[in-house]
């Protein structure tokens, strides 16, 4: 009788922390893009990375140039003190000051330092060149060896959209029904004779219906990440991509990113609805071609946030757009039932209340 109630005694033990376990909801990793600010010390950053951990986040992708390595060591220590992964977030392709020769050519021979495309900061580097190569994996590789980055983050790494998403349309006064040959690139002498010893054949009187013209460009873009990759995982370190949606419904031949290509560990791609005209109900169906597209590699679904989201019906501009509090669990939902891995806020600073309660609520917490 005793050996009887002893074990019926384990048995429901057994059953109260296996219902406790299954009762439990995995917790959805919340990361954020976000910014270290001109006048923050180590400790203001530390407290703003302690307020974004008290509502949830378990990293954060901090904005910096190549260059600024006291700011990246800065905040990736602090991150790290708070309990946050860090990623690096830095862009790649568009950079000024740089050689004049180191820049694309777009299809109307015009150098992006001297006729960037939409906005004056789209001065693109020509991604084939030996010499941007050579520079741009060495910024990574030694950021990536500052003791506290976990990951490199590749922002930018693209030519310039030679279609914009459709919402931006109006903002620009453009009707992108093709290829928009200001920001069409690199129609520099050495990619064209590049691209003719490759295939036997010069570029396509019409371009943009040359498939072969735009998958080596594809490739380049392609090959210039997997060349960070190796360096950056030589050091010991991972990386991470912001990249379109996709990426055969709109990064490939929005901005030539073959992103299920990568050597990346993983990928953020930017699923920011308003821009595509789009409901909160997209981002799932998004986020399902994503995760089937590079299978096992984690997928991070980008939310763009609403701050005014009171006065939306008022804003024309998708750029300051987004995801109401009342979208947020459709939108994260739609996102992890399709196997994203987390979720990833653009921006946590414009995250209301009410945004984070609906997250929070979201997530099951």
């Amino acid at each position: 009788m005793k050996r009887i109630l002893i074990a019926i005694a384990a048995v429901s033990a057994l059953a109260l922390i296996l219902g406790s376990c299954c009762s439990k909801k995995a917790e959805i990793p919340v990361l954020g893009w976000c910014s270290v600010r001109a006048d923050d010390t180590p400790e203001s950053f530390k407290e703003y990375l302690q307020k974004l951990k008290a509502h949830g986040l378990t990293g954060v992708c901090v904005n910096s140039s190549l260059r600024d390595r006291e700011k990246i060591a800065m905040a990736a220590k602090a991150a790290h003190e708070v309990g946050l992964e860090y990623h690096a977030w830095l862009p790649c392709m568009l950079q000024g000051g740089m050689l004049h020769e180191w820049y694309a050519v777009n299809a109307l021979g015009q150098s992006a330092d001297e006729h960037p495309a939409y906005v004056e900061y789209y001065k693109a580097l020509d991604p084939h060149s030996p010499e941007v190569i050579e520079w741009i994996v060495k910024q990574y590789t030694e950021i990536a060896q500052i003791p506290e980055v976990d990951y490199v983050q590749l922002d930018y790494i693209r030519y310039p959209d030679v279609i914009l998403a459709r919402g931006l349309w109006d903002k620009y006064g453009l009707v992108m029904e093709e290829e928009y040959k200001p920001a069409d690139y690199c129609y520099c002498d050495a990619c064209k004779a590049d691209f003719e010893a490759t295939y036997g054949r010069k570029v396509a009187d019409e371009p943009s219906k040359d498939a072969e013209w735009a998958k080596f460009r594809q490739d380049i873009v392609t090959n210039l990440v997997n060349k960070v990759c190796a360096s950056v995982h030589a050091v010991g370190k991972k990386v991470s991509a912001d990249v379109f949606p996709g990426p055969d419904s709109y990064a490939t031949w929005m901005v030539r990113q073959q992103w299920k290509d990568w050597d990346v560990d993983a990928l953020f791609p930017m699923n920011y609805n308003d821009f595509y005209l789009e409901g909160a109900a997209w981002v799932g169906k998004v986020t399902d071609e994503e995760v089937k597209a590079v299978p096992g590699k984690p997928v991070y679904s980008g939310l763009f946030i609403c701050h005014d989201w009171k006065n939306k019906d008022k804003v024309i501009d998708p750029e300051n757009s987004g995801l109401l509090p009342s979208e947020i669990a459709e939108a994260v939902k739609g996102s992890m039932d399709a196997g994203a891995a987390g979720i990833c806020l653009f921006t946590p600073d414009s995250m209301t209340q009410e945004h984070w309660d609906a997250l929070k609520s979201a997530r099951g917490l």
